[in-house]
């Protein structure tokens, strides 16, 4: 990891910079990659306020954080877990997405002797008497409703029928023949 400290408004003493480093430098064992991060570490004085701005830069990763106290020793552990929190959330994310992915390549990936075994149960039943209406009527209910489907009673042809609504917003049919 390369951190680069700029300073502004003050003369920076041995022990911060040195602290500043250590502190920051432990970021790194949060991330995949930490010999290619850059960080940019920017700490100034004004009157009495103390603000450290950190920019955190690597190949598919660009993050940042401000903070600012009465302390610069404060004011750089503030800052190191705003930032902490960021990158811990970022890597949650994108684990939580590989898991999930993994899990659906799994799951299609079933031997069929296993899938056997592992019977689904319906958990749940409605009973209705399908509405007989034509199918603009159908489709004006369709709109009203927030659900992606709804089963009537085609009164043209008598038959069950299924609307839905596809995912470039139209609608779809489902009329069984039998």
């Amino acid at each position: 990891m390369n951190i680069a400290f700029t300073f502004k408004n003050f003369e920076p003493s041995n022990h911060l910079k040195a602290y500043a480093e250590r502190r920051f430098s432990k970021l790194g064992r949060f991330l995949p990659n930490p010999e290619h991060l850059e960080m940019q570490v920017s700490l100034s004085v004004d009157n009495f306020r103390h603000k450290a701005e950190i920019s955190l830069v690597s190949d598919n990763l660009n993050l940042s954080a401000t903070e600012q106290s009465e302390d610069m020793y404060a004011t750089v552990d503030l800052v190191r877990d705003k930032l902490k929190a960021q990158i811990i959330r970022r890597t949650e994310k994108s684990q939580a997405k590989r898991n999930g992915a993994e899990k659906f390549v799994l799951e299609g990936s079933m031997p069929p002797e296993e899938a056997a075994e592992s019977e689904r149960t319906i958990i749940g039943m409605d009973k209705f008497v399908p509405k007989p209406m034509d199918l603009d009527e159908a489709a004006m209910q369709l709109d009203a409703l927030e659900y992606g489907f709804l089963v009537f009673l085609n009164a043209e042809t008598e038959r069950v029928n299924v609307i839905y609504r596809r995912k470039d917003n139209n609608f779809g049919l489902i009329d069984p023949v039998l």
